[in-house]
């Protein structure tokens, strides 16, 4: 393609992050180029496929309180696409399967003892309550929650739920996370699924993009980016674009790489560390017990949690098969991520077999698929919020909107694209002295 040599902003990354970012530029009039190093758009939220299937490599849902995201999607004319489902929770706790949604559901939970059954559901009725308006964000997780629902709890049940999560660091993870996440995530919920999968949002912010004049480019590597009197170069397969203004949106370890020295004294040094996850896609001939999340605590698996994604997304994009996701959240430089695909996925099909003994037969698996991904989820630190940036790195022409400046909200597309509306906005309100002709 004929790539220009200047232009207003560029884009790195092609995420959902960058994908807004872009689109709201091209809103303000101003020249954009984004890059996306992969051959396709979207980032985590698409590019996997199943038996021939269009899948997302990882689960994604919206909620009802989404007011970002939805508004991209009116803005789109994708609103009215999103299909709405009441989903359910379950519960593996030592090798057997509990509904988690209703009262009569913890009064049989077996898994707890009937005196931590009432603590569990009063503290948890009125958990929202209790953390208004307290200073969550200097208090561990640990030290919360220990505290309310008690150590036996605690080291029961939440401990391994969460700290599924983040692992061992879970121990350093501020209560606010927690607090924040339960805000938006319950039990018994309404979640949407677009109709045309996630995929369907990416290609249309593309169109719009394009159509708006941007330039978007894929399989694009940007090796170098450096400063100048006038702006911001940026080396991209060896040629050079200059630009008055850079957005990064790929993970800050990744941007200290391509950032030459001089850029880089100037960039945060990140304090995150960050968890990869590996996940399994199973596509199955039955469903399962029809919730959408369960978590799995004590059943000696690999995995930590099933998502039944056809209870949200329905069967019939599949052929009238089950679609299921297991995933194991662990840094980039686990084993899990060095070894056979195929090992991993008949390890998994095993034991998600033995949880389901009833549900999966010999030949009711169809299809599997593995993913991974290094740089997923930021760990969150007691103080973070005191460190919060506007997204500008000082005395440069670079801002960047990751993952790592959305504490204390949950890590999800609604989140990133309010992140990108407040960037983008900033950004444009600029002044543009890079031609662009």
């Amino acid at each position: 393609m004929n790539r220009p040599r200047a232009t207003g902003v560029t884009v790195i990354g092609g995420g959902i992050a960058g994908l807004v970012v872009a689109y709201r530029l091209t809103q303000q009039d101003v020249p954009v180029v984004l890059l996306e190093q992969s051959a396709q758009l979207g980032g985590l939220g698409v590019e996997g496929e199943i038996d021939g299937h269009p899948i997302e490599r990882f689960y994604h849902c919206i909620m009802p309180s989404d007011d970002a995201l939805l508004g991209l999607l009116d803005d789109l004319g994708l609103q009215q696409d999103i299909e709405w489902r009441s989903t359910t929770m379950g519960m593996l706790v030592d090798r057997r399967r509990y509904p988690f949604n209703t009262p009569a559901d913890l009064l049989r939970f077996g898994a707890l003892n009937p005196v931590q059954r009432i603590r569990f559901g009063a503290v948890s009725v009125a958990l929202r309550h209790l953390g208004r308006g307290k200073d969550l964000d200097g208090v561990t997780t640990e030290a919360w929650l220990s505290r309310l629902y008690g150590r036996e709890i605690w080291s029961r049940m939440l401990q391994p739920m969460f700290g599924a999560k983040f692992g061992d660091a879970f121990a350093h993870v501020p209560a606010r996370y927690v607090y924040e996440r339960l805000g938006r995530e319950k039990n018994v919920a309404v979640r949407g699924y677009p109709r045309g999968g996630y995929r369907s949002i990416v290609d249309a912010l593309s169109r719009a993009i394009r159509d708006a004049g941007g330039v978007i480019e894929t399989s694009a590597t940007v090796t170098n980016m450096s400063e100048t009197a006038s702006g911001i170069e940026v080396t991209v397969d060896g040629d050079v674009i200059e630009s008055d203004r850079v957005v990064s949106t790929v993970p800050i370890p990744v941007l200290h790489q391509i950032a030459d020295t001089n850029l880089r004294a100037s960039l945060p040094v990140s304090e995150h560390s960050y968890q990869g996850v590996v996940n399994v896609a199973f596509l199955l001939k039955r469903p399962l017990d029809g919730h959408y999340w369960s978590p799995v605590i004590g059943c000696d698996t690999e995995f930590d949690g099933v998502i039944e994604m056809s209870a949200l997304s329905g069967t019939r994009r599949y052929d009238d098969h089950t679609l299921v996701y297991t995933m194991k959240y662990c840094k980039r430089d686990s084993p899990l991520f060095q070894q056979d695909p195929e090992a991993i996925a008949q390890r998994w099909t095993d034991q998600l077999r033995d949880l389901y003994p009833d549900r999966i037969g010999a030949d009711d698996v169809v299809a599997t698929a593995v993913f991974s991904a290094p740089f997923v989820e930021p760990i969150p630190f007691v103080g973070q919020s005191h460190l919060r940036s506007d997204g500008h790195v000082p005395d440069t022409r670079l801002h960047i909107a990751t993952t790592t400046q959305l504490y204390p909200q949950v890590t999800s597309w609604n989140s990133s694209t309010g992140l990108a509306d407040d960037i983008a906005q900033r950004v444009g309100s600029s002044d543009f002295s890079v031609s662009t002709t």
